[in-house]
């Protein structure tokens, strides 16, 4: 299992960080590399709450569910399926209040799919373009807390 750790500060509540992160359908509003987030499930928020993500390329998608909720403590997205060379997913979030400012952990855990080639392919390219995409999520989430 790989794990790849990244954080930001942001100029807002924890209050409001996380409303944005639990809000299943505004992850289109935020994520830059995110065409379309649809809530799937009759849960809206919570744990089991579910949500279908189009990404900006047209071609790639992933489901996911909240499997962790503590309000402004501690919240786990969970994948449950996808069109990415992964086997599973999963990212975590924890919040440090700093001032009137939000320190925001993110810890994604996954592993990759086709065993040894798998692991080649995670070392070359999958890590980098994961960790490219968290911060492109971060910049796009600290942007939108701070404007709207």
């Amino acid at each position: 299992m790989a794990t790849i750790h990244n954080d930001i500060t942001v100029n807002a509540s924890i209050d409001k960080i996380w409303t944005m992160l639990t809000d299943l359908e505004l992850l289109d509003k935020y994520d830059p590399t995110v065409k379309k987030s649809t809530l799937v499930s009759t849960e809206k928020t919570g744990i089991g709450a579910k949500r279908k993500v189009l990404m900006l390329d047209g071609k790639n998608w992933f489901d996911e569910k909240v499997t962790v909720f503590k309000p402004n403590e501690a919240l786990t997205y969970q994948l449950t399926d996808c069109s990415f060379p992964i086997a599973g997913l999963k990212h975590s979030y924890s919040f440090e209040k700093i001032g009137n400012q939000t320190k925001v952990k993110q810890v994604m855990e996954y592993t990759v799919k086709f065993g040894l080639l798998g692991k080649l392919l995670d070392s070359l390219m999958i890590r980098k373009q994961s960790d490219s995409g968290i911060k492109k999520f971060f910049a796009g989430l600290k942007s939108y807390a701070e404007t709207h």
